[in-house]
């Protein structure tokens, strides 16, 4: 831990800095963009393609297929600003939700939009964000006119969560501009109510997540700001916007920022439970006085007190770690506890935050996506709070090193009861495809990494013509099951393009249980900040309910457990936010199970339908 105070927190440039304004800047420049390590040899395949785009086999394992056409998707497309991205606001999002907003038992899905300056100006129509209803046959329907959710705005990121404890989940989108709040009407319909619960904001707003801090039972909002922009006097080379007089990667002129643009700050959000929210940011140390770039944001407990902590992944700025202190108080424990740098000591380009718990010991590892030219970070949990940067142990390092990672989370693709990892990638500058030389694409591969059960990954091929093989400019990536199987899929929002979704059509016939929990009069309704303690085969696994995370996106918030080929669950342990625990004893496997706080199981599905009749299970409190 000593070794990270050694290492002052300098802010890293995102693009090259040819001359500084600022005496602290006058460091020998370097080709990094976002990143803060040197350009990175270029990896090329068999056919000399960068890897980012390349690499392809054959044969190999099929683990998705991109069925996004077939689901009804792709007539719905993603729209930010112009093809060339000269500035920055059209670089960032966008994130995609997963909600069963109609509460039908099946996920749909929530797709942020971004917008135009032509739209900002009021000269033409504003692009729309989309909802699709699960139609339960592995198709979709747009039903966004109808739900009133399509935003209108410049849209970045999603989270979900049921503020209003009415057992109805709820959307925020954060913006360029005001956020929204869509509360749910019980109708299929939603209405935004931003600005009556004093939530709406009005900068420019990133991640967000929801979470009970303070254990009053109502779900919290915390919403990170990205940087203060001015889209009528955008940021160019050599303004007074701008500390560099040339903003450039690797040499070549490209769209200046995050670094040496003013940053905005980050707001805490308590429900007051009427309907309203009071900021309370300032007051708990958690507003990012010195205005990071934040990006990922998520409620989790990561030194298993069972108060929810807060961490934020912020842009070529260190990361922040709040330890909940259990008093409606939070402590900043960033450096201390290793979250706050990589292992080199240096702040990297943090976008994504998968939360999981890789080893099966009980803690919840992070994983921070990247630029290209570093590594995505796999902190290592030592169940107090207290991180170690193991990537290049793990495995997962070396080929991330090309990619710019965006979305990424943690799924048991096959269900063998150890969690995997998948990465969704895409690079900010299209004129990379004009330098060959340099290795890299605009659009990139997903990575997959397989989880070989002994603190390590492998990195899954990508087979021609399969999930792992569509090359885009990923962004958001929300994981979930969606055709009600037992496998996770994948959404993933694209820049200016269409989405994908990955269907999980993995051959295991590895047996898996899922629970969709409901919190009791003293924990959120949606039990966020819940977690479970899942005991099978010998194995301990862990799940937790939580809201956010990926980038800038929303995951199903039903806890899954692959279980291998056992039969039977030995037992399952639950940690309600309220602080009760109980313990229950599930009658089957290969069943999504609705569990209540204090009641035990109150529905099972199978295949997608109510189960026949079977054994309820009641808790045993402890």
């Amino acid at each position: 831990m000593l070794r990270r105070w050694l290492f002052p927190a300098v802010l890293i440039p995102f693009v090259t800095v040819v001359a500084l304004s600022r005496s602290a800047y006058a460091a020998p420049p370097r080709q990094s963009g976002m990143a803060s390590g040197p350009p990175s040899k270029a990896v090329y395949d068999s056919q000399h393609r960068p890897i980012t785009a390349g690499g392809f086999v054959k044969t190999g394992p099929i683990v998705f297929m991109d069925v996004a056409k077939q689901a009804g998707l792709t007539a719905w497309h993603h729209r930010a600003g112009t093809p060339e991205k000269k500035f920055i606001l059209e670089a960032k999002g966008p994130g995609v939700c997963l909600l069963d907003y109609d509460n039908d038992g099946w996920l749909d899905i929530y797709l942020v939009n971004g917008s135009t300056y032509n739209a900002l100006d009021g000269k033409e129509a504003a692009p729309q964000a989309a909802l699709f209803h699960n139609n339960h046959d592995g198709t979709f329907t747009n039903v966004t006119a109808k739900a009133g959710v399509g935003n209108g705005r410049w849209g970045f990121g999603c989270t979900v969560g049921d503020f209003d404890n009415d057992g109805w989940p709820d959307l925020y989108v954060t913006n360029f501009g005001k956020n929204r709040l869509y509360r749910n009407n019980h109708d299929g319909t939603f209405t935004d109510v931003a600005e009556k619960a004093g939530a709406a904001l009005g900068t420019w707003s990133a991640g967000a997540t929801f979470g009970d801090y303070d254990g009053d039972g109502r779900l919290d909002l915390f919403v990170d700001g990205y940087l203060h922009y001015d889209y009528k006097n955008p940021p160019v080379s050599g303004s007074k916007i701008v500390d560099y007089k040339t903003c450039a990667f690797r040499g070549t002129p490209v769209m200046c920022g995050p670094a040496g643009l003013p940053g905005e700050h980050d707001h805490l959000f308590h429900n007051n439970g009427d309907g309203t929210f009071t900021d309370v940011s300032k007051k708990l140390g958690v507003s990012d006085p010195p205005g990071y770039y934040g990006l990922g944001a998520l409620f989790a407990d990561v030194n298993n007190d069972g108060k929810p902590d807060l961490l934020v992944a912020n842009d070529s700025t260190p990361n922040y770690l709040y330890i909940n202190k259990g008093n409606g108080t939070f402590e900043d424990e960033s450096l201390e506890s290793g979250y706050a740098l990589n292992e080199d000591g240096r702040e990297v380009a943090n976008m994504g935050i998968a939360a999981g718990d890789y080893e099966n010991n009980g803690h919840l590892d992070i994983v921070n996506t990247t630029f290209s030219d570093d590594y995505d970070v796999v902190f290592r949990n030592d169940g107090a709070g207290n991180f170690t940067d193991v990537s290049y142990e793990t495995g997962v390092a070396a080929p991330t090193i090309p990619f710019v990672g965006f979305g990424d989370g943690f799924l048991d693709y096959d269900n063998d009861g150890w969690k995997d990892l998948l990465i969704v990638n895409g690079h900010v500058y299209p004129n990379v495809d004009q330098h060959p030389d340099w290795g890299t694409s605009y659009a990139e591969r997903p990575l997959l990494f397989r989880n070989l059960k002994n603190g390590k990954f492998d990195l899954v091929p990508a087979v021609e013509g399969t999930g792992l093989a569509v090359v885009s400019v990923g962004r958001g990536a929300a994981f979930g099951d969606l055709f009600n199987n037992g496998k996770i899929d994948v959404v993933i929002n694209n820049m200016d393009g269409v989405p994908v979704l990955l269907r999980n059509v993995n051959p295991d016939h590895h047996h898996w249980v899922e629970l969709k929990l409901i919190g009791g009069p003293k924990s959120p309704r949606d039990a966020v900040g819940a977690t479970v303690y899942l005991n099978a085969d010998g194995i301990r696994q862990r799940g937790d309910v939580l809201s956010g995370g990926s980038y800038l996106s929303s995951n199903d918030m039903r806890v899954h457990f692959g279980i291998g080929d056992a039969k039977a669950i030995d037992s399952v342990d639950i940690h309600w936010p309220s602080g009760a625990k109980e313990t229950l004893k599930l009658p089957a496997v290969d069943r999504i199970f609705t569990i209540a706080e204090g009641k035990g199981i109150t529905a099972a599905m199978c295949g997608g339908e109510a189960c026949p009749a079977e054994t309820t299970a009641k808790p045993s409190v402890r």
